[in-house]
């Protein structure tokens, strides 16, 4: 049976003004390395046994294939789950080609949501192209928007666009993205570029919700005084704490674990209290918090891409404004 978890309805961006059904709660399928074929195997598996209907993966990480043959050992009607999986950077410039790779490694007949990974796409060399050179992210997001006429894609959305990039890609195109992917978590509550899409009709995914945790390098919630007691007066673990801050924003998220515990308990939702969500929502006002906790900033770049270029405003602290 599906687990009870909110579930939000995307319309912009769809075939024929129907609508898409986004369970709130998914897993993610990034396995810290692409790949990992018979343990994301094994993960959506298990997630799919405890009630998951959100599965979260991308060309990228090199586990379609994968994935898909969990959903269809599962026994559960193709209907009853969502999946969601994104454009590699190298498929820019063959959106077509690139689509037509997941779909056939996935086999599960369609895909509800596809995402433009990042709005940087790279060349056959492998070397990023920069915003100004074809193909642009807006040339790839009307490369997309044929999708939705194909009947093989319910919606159409982007991943780790900023409010600069959005309002290029508005400015050029009548399809409003249906989702937006992007990291949040107390450390990066997005305020700012939650609020844009929420007035434009975007809904808002989060990647990374508890950070990227590992059992040598927690992230800071899990030992932070503040969070330990709201985790602790609810009787739960600090990543329902986490998730449920996330969702009662209004936001979907997509957590990954591999461990049978934690994907139960990040299903189940907590109701939190007034206390409880001042302390999350300013928590990235302490001192070095405002940040973003993964691992691909370098040198004030993202994948080729410069902090200005992907229009996220860096502060001395590390902050990710916009």
């Amino acid at each position: 049976m599906a687990v009870n978890v909110p579930v939000y309805t995307l319309t912009n961006g769809v075939a024929k003004g129907s609508t898409v059904k986004l369970p709130s709660i998914g897993i993610g399928c990034w396995m810290g390395m692409p790949g990992g074929a018979e343990r994301v195997e094994l993960m959506v598996k298990m997630a799919l046994k405890n009630g998951y209907r959100h599965i979260d993966t991308a060309s990228g990480y090199g586990n379609e294939e994968h994935v898909g043959k969990a959903i269809r050992e599962s026994g559960i009607p193709r209907e009853e789950i969502f999946v969601t999986t994104k454009l590699g950077w190298a498929a820019h410039g063959d959106v077509a080609g690139g689509f037509e790779a997941s779909l056939k490694a996935l086999d599960i007949g369609y895909v509800d949501l596809y995402l433009m990974h990042w709005p940087q796409g790279s060349a056959a060399d492998g070397k990023f192209i920069p915003p100004e050179q074809s193909p642009t992210f807006v040339e790839t997001w009307r490369e997309m928007v044929k999708l939705l006429d194909a009947g093989k894609c319910k919606a159409i959305g982007v991943s780790n666009f900023s409010i600069k990039n959005l309002d290029i890609l508005l400015a050029n195109t009548e399809v409003v993205p249906a989702a937006n992917q992007i990291e949040v978590n107390p450390c990066l509550p997005q305020f700012e570029l939650v609020e844009y899409c929420e007035k434009r009709g975007i809904h808002i995914t989060a990647y990374s919700p508890l950070g990227q945790p590992t059992d040598s390098r927690p992230t800071p919630f899990f030992s932070d005084d503040s969070i330990l007691q709201i985790a602790k007066k609810h009787g739960v673990s600090v990543g329902q704490v986490l998730i449920s801050w996330v969702v009662e924003r209004g936001i979907s998220t997509v957590p990954k674990s591999e461990k049978e515990e934690r994907v139960k308990q990040n299903i189940t939702l907590i109701k939190l209290d007034s206390e409880d969500t001042k302390v999350l929502n300013e928590y990235h006002k302490k001192p070095g918090m405002h940040k973003s906790l993964l691992s691909y900033h370098v040198n004030g770049t993202v994948f080729g891409w410069t902090y200005e270029q992907l229009g996220w405003n860096m502060h001395g602290d590390g902050l990710v404004k916009s």
